[in-house]
């Protein structure tokens, strides 16, 4: 039977105490949501003792999983890559490249026949000499338009967009915690301050149960149930329901994330056309990717057509005193020769480019056209494998700091 009497007086002497119970509940679930938030990024490399002792946030740690599933959702349903390199002007390009072009032209020219020909080159007339170099030079834009061209009209030979976007955020786990983190910076804070409303109401039943039993366990067994529930709960909440709900007639929810459809699309195709989807790293992509030698053959097979129509009077000459064999590796070397200048020479269209791909608008618009379920995958993977591990990290530190609770009630 409760004794009534003795529990008031204990209220009574000790209220300050009994009243920090919610407070405390409101503080350990807080707490609880900036810890696994934080889990969930930091550190971006492993601390501690490999591989069991110590911790690496959840998403650097699962870097290449979770590019790849970022990059699936973008190259499925937000970027095709045919379609936006085909809005791309060769022409203008050509245009734009037009004066670092030409000043390669005449640099690569002159490297390859000094290497080549050296005591050719040096005895040819200055006539002769400026006659090969304004031939290359006049057709070296056309040169460039035919391999844009190209490029364009066989995209998927020549260019992997999922390589590109996985390579990118694989090497720069930062960029990897910032696509997730910006574009779900709400969120966080969401289930953050979710953690104090639940807290506080889980604190009250606390408050209750340890008045009229003093049990010990009570305190570690709640601050645990707290830590546990509220992140579960704040978890779902962020997705779930995706369409409005009301719920026992009296309010109405939606997903914090699904309601933000507008404002994500806006701020994640700005991310991904500022820091993933450039002309820098696309160029890099298309050089150094696992589809770089289908490039370099279209730049080789042109610059080889453009130098055999170009020679014109010398080319018996350059012939005749280098071999044709040797004749062939100039031809080559001039080929590799500017697809080195290709980075510099491209940093000039950069603008007209970036303009023309309009990978911003591009995303925004299809992201607006994707359904829930397709639109909660642009975050719903970073949490999905390993929630359950931030879950019980925050139900272990509520039940330590229920422990301190019952120690201060006690004492």
């Amino acid at each position: 039977m409760v004794d009534w009497g003795t529990i008031v007086a204990d209220v009574s002497d000790r209220w300050p105490l009994y009243a920090s119970i919610p407070f405390i509940a409101a503080l350990i679930g807080y707490v609880t949501k900036r810890v696994a938030i934080e889990m969930m990024f930091r550190p971006l490399e492993f601390v501690g003792i490999p591989p069991l002792l110590g911790w690496q946030g959840v998403l650097p740690a699962n870097a290449e999983r979770m590019a790849s599933i970022a990059t699936e959702t973008l190259t499925r349903n937000l970027v095709d890559p045919r379609e936006i390199f085909s809005r791309l002007d060769p022409e203008q390009i050509a245009r734009e490249v037009e004066k670092p072009l030409l000043e390669a032209v005449d640099e690569v020219t002159r490297e390859v026949m000094t290497e080549y020909q050296p005591q050719l080159w040096e005895r040819l007339p200055p006539a002769a000499k400026q006659l090969l170099l304004d031939r290359v030079r006049a057709q070296a834009p056309k040169a460039i338009a035919s391999i844009m061209k190209q490029f364009a009209d066989n995209i998927d030979d020549v260019f992997d967009l999922k390589h590109m976007v996985v390579t990118n955020l694989v090497r720069d786990k930062a960029l990897l915690n910032r696509l997730i983190r910006d574009i779900s910076r709400p969120e966080m804070s969401f289930i953050a301050r979710s953690g104090i409303f639940f807290g506080f109401g889980l604190g009250i039943v606390q408050l209750i149960v340890w008045t009229l039993t003093h049990e010990p366990l009570v305190m570690p067994v709640f601050g645990f149930f707290i830590g546990w529930v509220t992140d579960w709960l704040a978890l779902k909440m962020v997705f779930l329901p995706r369409e409005p709900k009301r719920f026992f007639g009296v309010f109405t929810w939606q997903g914090v994330f699904q309601k933000r459809r507008d404002q994500v699309a806006a701020d994640y195709g700005d991310m991904i056309a500022r820091e993933i989807i450039t002309i820098p790293n696309i160029v890099e992509a298309v050089l150094t990717g696992p589809k770089s030698d289908r490039l370099f053959q279209i730049i080789q097979r042109e610059v080889q057509r453009t130098i055999d129509e170009q020679a014109g009077v010398i080319k018996p000459v350059l012939v005749a005193a280098v071999g044709s064999t040797r004749f062939q590796q100039m031809k080559l070397s001039v080929a590799e020769k500017t697809v080195q200048r290709v980075p510099q020479t491209v940093v000039y269209a950069e603008d007209y480019a970036t303009g023309a791909l309009d990978v911003r608008n591009t995303i925004v618009q299809r992201m607006r056209q994707l359904n829930r379920l397709e639109f909660e995958q642009l975050l719903r993977p970073a949490f999905r494998q390993d929630e359950w591990k931030l879950i019980a990290v925050g139900a272990v530190i509520g039940g330590l700091v229920g422990e301190m609770q019952v120690l201060l009630m006690l004492h």
